[in-house]
């Protein structure tokens, strides 16, 4: 039997997965590299709460969000091919996702701006929802 050695360097202080970018925030960091977000565009804490400092324009696209997103701008989903939303999504401005598959709302929602839901297949609200400005589209 041979015996390897390996020789991993840590930066002191850095959580090892990170460092070999593996691990749930490797797999955010990718996320947002894909989205061409500018590392100083967002901030991801040691709770994995992600931060995009502006606007998130994802219109027509496919891309799931991960959970425990804040955007501080507006978050634009219209014509994406997605059917759900994370839990804990905060978005400082206005959330758009009209024309989705979006069934269903998630619990702890909040929404500084107003909220687009024609077009979608929302036909109930959650009671914890916190909108802020105007709902746009929904009929009850």
């Amino acid at each position: 039997m041979k015996l390897v050695k390996e020789h991993i360097n840590f930066t002191r202080g850095q959580d090892p997965k990170a460092a070999m970018n593996i691990g749930k925030k490797a797999e955010i960091i990718k996320w947002l590299t894909d989205l061409r977000i500018k590392t100083n565009n967002y901030e991801i804490d040691d709770h994995l709460n992600i931060y995009i400092k502006n606007h998130l324009f994802l219109g027509y696209t496919n891309t799931e969000l991960p959970d425990n997103l804040t955007v501080d701008g507006d978050l634009f989903l219209n014509f994406a091919k997605i059917t759900k939303l994370p839990d804990n999504l905060t978005v400082g401005g206005s959330l758009d996702i009209r024309h989705t598959n979006i069934t269903k709302l998630p619990d702890n929602l909040k929404i500084n701006g107003n909220l687009w839901l024609q077009d979608t297949k929302i036909v109930e609200l959650p009671k914890d929802l916190v909108v802020i400005g105007k709902i746009y589209g929904f009929e009850q």
